[in-house]
């Protein structure tokens, strides 16, 4: 299938020259970071943005002109694509294997850039793009409907106004408030007070250096008590199918593993979606991605993605360091 930087040599009504291709396929960053936010995957994200241009490329050269602002049409294709694939989510979580965990992106994936012109909102309720990737909030993200994590990603993290919002999901701008406000109390229920990242990174690096020595005492004085450790491994790899429980059993869990690990796998500290996470890699490969939450100067929760379809943007990154 031809990407949208490609264009296709039998689209006859397509002029390579004309300025105003240059303003569609300059969309693509913007709509891979905001399908990516609503699905929390990047893969499907990529699927959603191949699919909005493949809408766009089916129109005739009239249609497309027809179109006062294009960036606006893409957006709306592109969110409403979500919410259907939203839809049908639940159903196919439940076919899968194990815990479901969204995917991880590395430091420096390009596509993380750029935002919209900030809409009216208040200043208490702004989530930065970069707030908006971190592990924590995505799998927040996991518990709303679809229309709330439609509606919350497009007025709180893109600014899209509700006038705006209410015409791409096809509800009234009343409605569209209300579930933005629902969403927002899912986030604010869930999310702890943000640590600083040089406190946060400490912390993993503490940990790393425990689990390395295969220190029980000082892993369970860096661990939450009711602290939770989630892997996600789809079937494909070795992983526990059920979340571990409690800070002293994550720790003799993490020390057996430990006990049980070959000499070449490594662990390496990495930025995890905009925060200090782990990376373990054998023989140069991405075996599996930590990333980590902090309450109260404690590890409390830990999510572990060793699905491999989930590693590739890290396998590609790594070979290309």
């Amino acid at each position: 299938m031809t990407t949208p930087d490609e264009p296709s040599e039998d689209r006859g009504h397509q002029d390579p020259h004309d300025p105003g291709l240059s303003a569609v396929t300059s969309e693509r960053r913007h709509l891979l970071n905001l399908a990516y936010r609503m699905l929390g995957s990047l893969a499907d994200a990529e699927d959603v943005v191949q699919e909005t241009y493949t809408r766009w490329y089916a129109m005739t050269r009239q249609e497309q002109e027809a179109i006062n602002t294009p960036g606006a049409w893409l957006t709306t294709v592109a969110s409403r694509v979500c919410l259907d694939l939203l839809g049908s989510a639940r159903v196919r979580r439940e076919r899968y294997v194990g815990q479901w965990l969204p995917e991880p992106v590395p430091e420096g994936t390009e596509w993380l850039g750029g935002r919209r012109s900030p809409a009216p909102v208040d200043p208490a309720d702004r989530v930065t793009l970069d707030e908006s990737i971190n592990m924590a909030f995505l799998v927040v993200l996991e518990s709303m409907t679809p229309a709330e994590r439609v509606v919350f990603i497009l007025h709180d993290v893109f600014r899209y106004t509700f006038v705006e919002i209410a015409e791409i999901v096809g509800r009234t701008p009343a409605a569209c408030r209300k579930l933005a406000s629902s969403a927002r109390r899912r986030v604010r229920d869930s999310r702890p007070v943000a640590t600083p990242s040089a406190q946060m990174a400490e912390l993993v690096r503490e940990f790393k250096a425990a689990w390395e020595a295969k220190d029980i005492q000082a892993l369970v004085g860096l661990l939450d008590p009711s602290a939770v450790a989630t892997a996600d491994g789809g079937g494909l790899t070795q992983a526990q199918l059920e979340p571990i429980e409690g800070g002293e059993q994550i720790a003799r869990y993490l020390v057996d593993l430990a006990g049980r690990a070959t000499d070449n796998l490594a662990f390496v500290p990495r930025t995890v979606n905009g925060q200090p996470g782990l990376v373990a890699e054998m023989d140069g490969v991405t075996m599996a991605v930590y990333a980590f939450d902090i309450t109260a100067d404690r590890i409390s929760h830990i999510w572990v993605v060793l699905n491999p379809e989930k590693l590739r943007t890290w396998s590609v990154e790594a070979s290309e360091a």
